[in-house]
């Protein structure tokens, strides 16, 4: 049964299939099929009828036979009521319908039969709902399990304007076109999501500019509730709506406080709260409103907030029945000034609301602001209203309401009702104040974590987009980095903290801050994933070990690694999209990097992979947020990446814009983070190396080697500086080490000297005594570079030096 048919179905049909007596009459006029329902309701059994002449059991005025027979020669169908003998001996009147059954072995009558009262009975119902759908004032409408309207009857389609259309005699509106009004999908959606009836009242049809405290306003009642089947499956919603005439001021009341939960509070936007307040209550109760908060309210909008209840009053919002505002001394988002012994002060003073004549001595205390005092004469206001903001205990502003086009004073009912609104609206705006007190709390620990400038690195050109989530998912934990390490490389991070708000954003700083330490290390990336694993998996452990602490449930993480001199990239990634690579020559790659778990998980391992890469070749890192924007697929996230990255040879802040335009809406429900890099290669007379015995004699070449490639570059003013630190840190490794050894020279930005050798032992500063021989080679490098450090190699490692060179080189 569709949801068309329930509108005609309320009792079982007397003549269904499965309900009503049988009876197949051949046309001979002999019994040849009685169902159990015959047996029970005539009480014959059905061997002792079959084969026998019909006229045996139904007796009415000419046999069965006779009247099919008439029947027949019309080729209709028939219905009326016969009389039957029942198998006890006494009379029992049955509905009875007939219908004719062709066929090639002959023709047949199969009839179906029912007790008079119980046909009678059927029709008294379906005269009901015939009459409750059509001739009722109620306007009825069925929608489906998705909210699409399937029917209504004309009453509706006329209260809610919806197209109506002749369909089996009754009026009808199907929702292929038509879109429902707000408050009927509101309702019937609240139905379907609670499983019980959601009534509710509200104004319709009221003149324009009136208040509904000066008419007899018009009220229209709506209920929806769920449709069910016999199992109790959910077919869809029933929605009901009657119009009447309120006339009752505690209807009315109870209405517009009801239309207030349904208006006030819909976002936590702290500007739009207070707004709908004012929308409820002109011109409902008032010809003007104005609500003014403190100074502190506000200031969760910036991010130097001071104590709630603190400050001046600002204008929040206000609102007249006339459009110019002629009551408005201050306009929306200035200070507001009252005397000290005004309504408004004694109202923030004491947090109870104030209720006074304004044409009267009770307004003694304008005679301290002539502006105000004159501007409601001219308008003639006769009554005023201040009632307190106040939620949780605290006084957040004040909100007036003036009268003047409204002939009848504020009275006990007024106060009372303007109260309750104002006390709904309080919390919102207390709501709205914490979220946005806490979002930019979060905003601006994240933005503080994250790198004020990408720095300017010789092995790569960078551009990156960091947008925040809306206000309505909050701030996350994304983040990037770059970080420069030796031997003129450079790391690229892109990572995602799971959730939002401060917990996030410092979990995020929490990690960056082991990422750059690690990377300080020089460890490979899948290594540094691993190490930063068994951090997440301690911040968990101390989370959960406090009471009502955050639980820090993960991270995901990209860490690359990129060789302008090899021209290689080697990338790790923890549970984290794999890079995109916008090459110069080929299409956009989506290389396959190893996925591997997202951070927190622990025990199991990460791999790295190494790409080598064309000069000018574009690296794009970023967060899931990215791809996934709009409720997309995913793949569609990654077709429209790789379509932005196309043609890698444009400014990167042109490609960044490309990205944004295609990926993201307005409005993302996600943190978004992403950088870019265009690979530098450097050139291969910028490096120079040499091998090493491990012979102190050595010692003298390498200084000679060093000064003639120094002289080639024309960096002969650091040329003993330089010949010192790589006279010790060859002696080192000759003498500490093993070979073989290697010593390079990488001239770009900076100088830098490397050391390697086949010992993994890593070196470290000490004061050297006075009677030492030694010791005092690592302390001099440190005295003589700007840093330097050590790397471990699958190979052994390599001792690094590096020194500034001011106005050098472009690289």
């Amino acid at each position: 049964m569709g949801l068309r048919d329930l509108a005609n179905e309320h009792h079982e049909d007397p003549f269904g299939i499965t309900s009503a007596a049988v009876v197949l009459v051949d046309r001979d006029g002999l019994i040849r099929y009685w169902n159990h329902k015959a047996e029970t309701l005539l009480g014959y059994p059905a061997p002792g009828v079959l084969g026998q002449p019909s006229a045996t059991v139904f007796t009415s005025q000419g046999s069965l036979a006779s009247l099919l027979s008439a029947a027949e020669q019309t080729g209709e169908s028939w219905e009326g009521v016969i009389t039957a003998r029942h198998h006890a001996g006494h009379s029992v009147e049955l509905a009875l319908r007939a219908c004719p059954l062709r066929a090639e072995q002959g023709s047949a009558w199969l009839v179906v039969a029912c007790e008079v009262e119980d046909s009678r009975r059927w029709e008294l119902d379906q005269a009901v709902v015939r009459g409750l759908l059509e001739e009722s004032p109620i306007g009825i409408a069925i929608l489906d399990s998705e909210l699409q309207l399937q029917w209504a009857n004309r009453v509706l389609a006329a209260m809610e304007g919806l197209q109506p259309h002749h369909e089996a005699e009754v009026t009808a509106a199907t929702a292929g076109d038509q879109q429902l009004p707000s408050a009927m999908d509101w309702q019937a959606r609240q139905a379907l999501m609670s499983g019980r009836a959601t009534p509710a009242v509200e104004h319709v049809s009221l003149p324009h500019g009136m208040s509904r405290r000066n008419s007899q306003s018009h009220l229209r009642l709506r209920s929806s509730f769920p449709l069910k089947d016999v199992e109790g499956k959910t077919l869809g919603v029933c929605h009901t709506a009657v119009d009447f005439t309120a006339q009752d001021r505690a209807r009315e009341r109870l209405d517009l406080v009801n239309e207030a939960v349904q208006r006030i509070g819909t976002t936590l936007d702290l500007d739009r709260t207070v707004q709908e307040l004012a929308e409820v209550l002109v011109p409902q109760l008032a010809d003007f409103v104005a609500i003014d908060l403190l100074q502190g309210v506000l200031s969760a909008k910036d991010r130097t907030p001071v104590p709630v209840a603190s400050g001046t009053l600002q204008r929040a919002a206000h609102l007249s029945i006339r459009e110019e505002l002629p009551e408005a001394i201050v306009p929306i988002g200035q200070p507001t000034s009252y005397p000290p012994v005004s309504p408004q002060e004694r109202c923030l003073a004491t947090g109870r609301p104030i209720r006074d004549p304004v044409l009267s001595s009770a307004t003694w205390w304008l005679a301290g602001d002539p502006q105000r005092q004159a501007k409601l004469k001219h308008l003639g206001v006769h009554t005023h209203l201040v009632v307190p903001l106040r939620a949780r205990g605290v006084t957040m502003g004040a909100v007036t309401l003036l009268r003047w086009q409204n002939p009848n004073p504020f009275d006990e009912d007024d106060l009372l009702l303007v109260e309750e609104l104002v006390a709904r609206a309080a919390v919102c705006v207390d709501n709205a104040r914490r979220f946005v007190r806490e979002h930019n709390a979060a905003l601006a620990l994240q933005t503080s974590l994250l790198p004020p400038d990408l720095p300017d690195h010789c092995a790569v050109e960078l551009a990156y987009r960091y947008l925040p989530a809306d206000t309505e998912a909050g701030v996350g934990g994304d983040w990037f980095d770059v970080i420069p390490l030796s031997g003129a490389r450079v790391a690229l991070v892109v990572g995602d903290v799971v959730g939002h708000g401060i917990h996030a954003a410092a979990s995020m700083g929490r990690l960056r801050a082991a990422v750059q330490t690690l990377a300080d290390l020089d460890l490979p990336p899948d290594e540094l994933l691993a190490h930063v694993d068994d951090l997440v998996l301690r911040l968990a452990e101390e989370a959960e070990a406090v009471k009502d602490g955050p639980v820090v449930v993960g991270a995901t993480c990209v860490y690359a690694i990129y060789d302008p001199i090899s021209r290689k990239l080697n990338v790790a990634r923890a549970g984290h999209p794999t890079p995109a690579i916008a090459h110069l020559s080929e299409p956009v790659e989506l290389p396959d990097i190893p996925a591997g778990p997202p951070l927190g998980l622990g025990g199991l391992p990460f791999e790295s992979a190494e790409i080598e890469l064309e000069e000018g070749s574009v690296v794009a890192l970023y967060t899931d947020g990215l791809i996934e924007a709009s409720d997309r697929d995913v793949d569609v996230g990654f077709e429209r990446l790789c379509f932005a990255l196309a043609h890698p040879d444009r400014p990167l802040e042109e490609i960044c814009d490309t990205m944004i335009r295609l990926l993201l809406p307005d409005h993302p429900h996600d943190d978004v983070a992403f950088l870019i890099a265009r690979t530098r290669a450097l050139p291969p007379d910028r490096v120079a190396s040499w091998d090493v015995p491990a012979d102190p004699r050595a010692v003298h070449e390498a200084r000679t080697d060093t000064a003639r490639r120094l002289a080639a570059w024309g960096l002969e003013n650091v040329a003993c500086t330089t010949e010192l630190i790589v006279s010790e840190l060859i002696t080192n490794a000759i003498t500490h080490a093993e070979g073989p050894i290697s010593l390079r020279l990488i001239y770009q930005r900076t100088l830098i000297c490397e050391v390697s050798d086949a010992c993994s032992t890593s070196p470290h500063l000490r004061h050297a005594r006075s009677t030492d021989e030694g010791g005092r080679g690592l302390f001099l490098v440190a005295q003589l570079a700007q840093r330097w450090g050590t790397r471990y190699t699958t190979a052994g490692k390599t001792i690094w030096a590096e020194q500034h060179l001011p106005g050098t080189g472009p690289f």
